[in-house]
C-alpha cells in the first residue's frame, strides 16, 4: 500500500506514487514536486550522493507518473509542510509527452483533454466535494429509513413532455432515454416502499447552450409516501440540503476558500417562500415584461434572485403556487383547481429543484393526463400504478452537477461535472 502525501511522517521510510508537477534542476541538487490526490511533496535529489538516480531523473518530464521510495526528513525551508523525501529509488511508471493544454487554455480545449485537466488540485477538490455532498445526502436519507432504488434508463413512454427526449431503436420498437425517474419513483411508492430515492443519470435532448444546461447529468430524486402538504416536502428538502452543506464545509471549507475563493455559507432555516404571483409583481416592478403564468427567462431569474437575496439576506428561496396548467399533469392541484401543489427551489438565482405533491387518485390523474392531450393508451402502464391502491405522496429532484457549480462558484456546468455532455459535445 502506497503512502499518501497527507500521511507523511518524518524519520520514516515510505513508498509514494504520483504525477510530477514540477522539476527544478540546479548544479548540485534536483528538486521534484510530486502530487497525488491528497497533496504534494518535495523530492530532493543530492547529485553528489544519489549518483545512481541521475540516469533516471534525466528522463523525467512534467506529468510523468513515478513511484518514489525513500526517507521522509524534516526541513523547515520546504514550503510543503516542512518535510521532504530523500529518495533511495525512483521508478518510472509512465513518461508524459508535452501537455496539449495548460491553465490558460479555453474550456473547450480543456474538455478535449478532460483527464489531464482533472489533475489540477482545484478540479480534484471539486470531485471530492461532489462525492461528500452525495454521500451526505445518502446518509441523511439512510438515517430516515429511505430505500435506494435503481430505475431503468430506457423507457417506452416519456415521463415529462415529449419535446426533449433522446429516442432509440429498441429491437424494432421506439424507446427513449429517461428524462427523470418520476414514473418509477411513484411505482415504488405504490409498491409500499414508502420512502425512496435514487442517484442516477438523467437525459435531456435540449439544444441549450447556457452555462447551466447539459444533455446528460446526475440527478438526486426522492419520493415520500403519506405526504399531503407541499410545505412538508419543502421543509424536508431544506433540512437535507443544509445537512449536506454543513458536512461539506466541515471537511472542505478551508480548501474551497483557498482554491475557489468561496466562503461557503450554511443557510439558515427556514428558507424564504414566495408565491409566483408575487415574484411576477416584483419582476414587473423591475420593468420586466412578464405576465402571471409565463416561465421566467434566464435574465428574469437572475434579477429576481438578486432582489430576493438583497431583501432576505438568504441565497435560497422557494417559489410556490404556480398555475396548474404550466406544471406537469401528475402534480396535484389545490382545492380550487387553479394552482399546483408544487414549488421550485432557487439557489443564487438559479433553479435547482422542482418538487410537488403528486396526484395519486386514479380518476383525477387520468382526467388531468387527458386534459393535457396525453393518450390514455400510451400512459396506461403508468396509470395502472394507481388503480390498485396508492398512498398520497410527494417528492423532488435535484441536479447534482448544478449544485456543484453553485456551491463552488464555478462559472459553467461544463466544469462542474466529470465529463460534460452538450448538444455539440459527445467526446471524450
Amino acid at each position: 500500500m502506497k503512502t499518501k502525501t497527507n500521511e507523511l511522517k518524518c524519520n520514516t521510510n515510505v513508498e509514494i506514487a504520483g504525477f510530477i508537477e514540477k522539476i527544478r534542476d540546479q548544479k548540485n541538487m534536483q528538486f521534484i514536486i510530486l502530487r497525488d490526490l491528497y497533496g504534494a511533496v518535495q523530492i530532493t535529489v543530492d547529485k553528489s550522493k544519489c549518483t545512481s538516480l541521475l540516469s533516471v531523473t534525466e528522463k523525467l518530464s512534467i506529468n510523468s507518473f513515478v513511484i518514489i521510495k525513500g526517507e521522509v526528513v524534516e526541513n523547515s525551508y520546504v514550503k510543503l509542510g516542512g518535510k521532504e523525501i530523500i529518495p533511495s529509488e525512483i521508478i518510472i511508471e509512465s513518461i508524459a509527452d508535452t501537455l496539449p493544454i495548460d491553465e490558460e487554455s479555453n474550456i473547450d480545449q480543456k474538455l478535449d483533454y478532460r483527464w489531464i485537466d482533472l489533475r489540477q488540485p482545484k478540479n480534484a477538490l471539486m470531485m471530492k466535494v461532489q462525492t461528500l455532498f452525495t454521500h451526505s445526502v445518502r446518509n441523511f436519507l439512510y438515517e430516515r429509513d429511505f430505500v435506494e432504488m435503481h430505475s431503468p434508463k430506457i423507457i417506452s413512454q416519456p415521463s415529462e413532455s415529449g419535446s426533449d427526449l433522446f429516442t432509440l431503436d429498441y429491437f424494432g420498437e421506439k424507446a427513449y432515454l429517461t428524462q427523470s425517474p418520476q414514473f418509477y419513483k411513484q411505482m415504488a411508492i405504490a409498491s409500499g416502499l414508502e420512502k425512496i430515492f435514487e442517484v442516477g443519470p438523467v437525459f435531456r435532448a435540449e439544444k441549450s447552450f447556457t452555462s447551466r444546461h447539459a444533455t446528460e447529468f446526475t440527478g438526486i430524486d426522492l419520493e415520500i409516501a403519506n405526504m399531503h402538504n407541499v410545505e412538508d416536502i419543502m421543509k424536508f428538502e431544506e433540512e437535507m440540503l443544509t445537512y449536506a452543506l454543513e458536512k461539506v464545509k466541515e471537511k472542505f471549507g478551508e480548501e474551497i476558500k483557498q482554491y475557489f475563493g468561496i466562503e461557503l455559507t450554511i443557510p439558515t432555516l427556514p428558507f424564504p417562500r414566495i408565491e409566483m404571483k408575487t415574484a411576477v409583481e416584483i419582476l414587473q416592478d423591475l420593468d420586466f415584461d412578464i405576465e402571471f403564468g409565463e416561465d421566467f427567462s434566464t435574465e428574469q431569474e437572475k434579477a429576481l434572485g438578486e432582489y430576493l437575496i438583497r431583501k432576505n439576506g438568504h441565497e435560497f428561496y422557494f417559489i410556490t403556487d404556480y398555475p396548474a396548467e404550466i406544471r406537469a399533469f401528475y402534480h396535484m392541484k389545490d382545492e380550487k383547481g387553479l394552482t399546483a401543489k408544487g414549488y421550485d427551489l432557487y439557489w443564487k438565482g438559479i433553479e435547482i429543484t422542482t418538487g410537488a405533491i403528486r396526484e395519486h387518485r386514479y380518476d383525477i390523474l387520468l382526467a388531468q393526463a387527458i386534459e393535457r392531450g396525453n393518450s390514455q393508451k400510451k400512459l396506461q402502464f403508468y396509470l395502472d400504478f394507481f388503480k390498485y391502491g396508492c398512498p398520497a405522496h410527494g417528492g423532488f429532484g435535484i441536479g447534482l452537477d448544478r449544485i456543484t457549480m453553485l456551491l463552488l462558484g464555478i462559472p459553467t456546468i461544463k466544469e462542474s461535472m466529470f465529463i460534460f455532455r452538450g448538444p455539440t459535445r459527445i467526446k471524450p
